[in-house]
């Protein structure tokens, strides 16, 4: 770690392999506040490591660095969050998406992680998974807490692979792998402080307690979490049931976790929830700004659009009234259209093109 007087920060170290220098950074920002001098680096989360808690409350800027977006990796700022949130028709437009499924396919079951981008072959990708998983295991997950169970630790990664883009049932993976619920629920937490997966929590606001209050859980890569479930081309391409059930909350998470990487530059701040009531409407990511207003997003891993598809964003749009600015469907298909009143069926590509 080094204190920068310029304009220009630069990165050190990871911080949790030399928490006592947060203690030091602290005394030095007590004597000195000018921000932009210091930019620690970690692959664990800040809050944590035992001792990182309270050294920087107050004094530090908190950023998650996601693997790379769509955008990112060809070379373009993607604004689909900014448009979304300010004015959505602009995203119907009557150019016609030039991406196949096949490309689709590709793409997400590559995911963003730059390393993993670039291996040419399916097999040498995946062992770069498995290598990252055991890596991340056997040295962050340690790092935080020195854990007797750590080999059950992939294998409560591939059932939360499993549950990707569903709802977070900590007690069918406690049962699975025999383990007690609070256990197995403090193993969820390890991993999603390790940045494996994360959770999405509910819609804040009551619809008459028809609302469901459980947090959703993503992989935070689709090509991660496709490894995981043992989802390739081929097994697609031969249209394996079981492949092309997974494959469809795989695309809904490679399409939440592009949403949330665009907010980390997006101009408008919004908070992100999923939104699902007991007689099983949802939508599978909401996007609240801070006047108030909200957007829907449904994600189908098909080429066509049913009626049925927009059953949870009506219920919101209605429900909501003004305060709803619209509702997507974000799908495989080529077209963009409007549906009906500010609801609208867009291409998957049209979150980076």
């Amino acid at each position: 770690m080094r204190s920068l007087s310029s304009s220009s920060p630069g990165p050190g170290p990871e911080f949790q392999h030399v928490p006592e220098l947060l203690d030091a950074i602290k005394a030095e920002l007590n004597r000195d506040l000018r921000p932009g001098r210091y930019l620690l680096t970690g692959s664990t989360r800040y809050a944590m490591l035992p001792r990182a808690g309270p050294s920087l409350t107050g004094r530090a800027h908190i950023m998650t660095m996601w693997p790379l977006s769509e955008g990112e990796l060809r070379g373009s700022k993607e604004t689909f969050l900014d448009v979304l949130s300010a004015e959505p028709a602009r995203l119907v437009t009557p150019v016609a998406s030039p991406t196949t499924r096949a490309e689709y396919e590709q793409m997400i079951l590559a995911g963003g992680f730059p390393i993993a981008v670039a291996r040419r072959t399916p097999a040498s990708r995946g062992q770069w998974f498995t290598d990252f998983v055991s890596m991340v295991v056997e040295r962050d997950v340690l790092e935080i807490r020195r854990i007797r169970q750590r080999r059950v630790m992939p294998l409560i990664l591939r059932h939360l692979a499993s549950q990707t883009a569903g709802l977070l049932n900590v007690s069918d993976i406690a049962s699975r792998v025999q383990l007690d619920n609070r256990l197995v629920g403090d193993f969820v937490t390890l991993l999603e402080s390790v940045f494996l997966v994360h959770r999405l929590e509910a819609f804040g606001r009551s619809l008459s307690g028809r609302v469901g209050r459980s947090a959703k859980v993503h992989v935070v890569d689709s090509g991660l979490a496709a490894d995981l479930l043992g989802i390739s081309q081929p097994r697609l391409s031969a249209r394996d049931p079981s492949a092309l059930s997974e494959f469809g909350h795989v695309t809904e998470t490679f399409a939440v976790n592009e949403l949330i990487k665009q907010a980390g530059w997006a101009k408008t701040r919004v908070r992100f929830s999923h939104f699902r009531t007991r007689d099983q409407h949802e939508v599978d990511l909401v996007v609240e700004t801070g006047e108030g207003t909200i957007a829907g997003v449904e994600v189908k891993a098909s080429s066509t659009v049913a009626d049925n598809d927009f059953r949870g964003l009506r219920l919101l749009r209605d429900w909501l009234g003004t305060s709803f600015l619209a509702g997507v469907v974000l799908n495989l298909g080529q077209r963009a259209y409007t549906y009906e009143d500010r609801l609208h069926v867009l291409p998957l590509d049209r979150l980076w093109t």
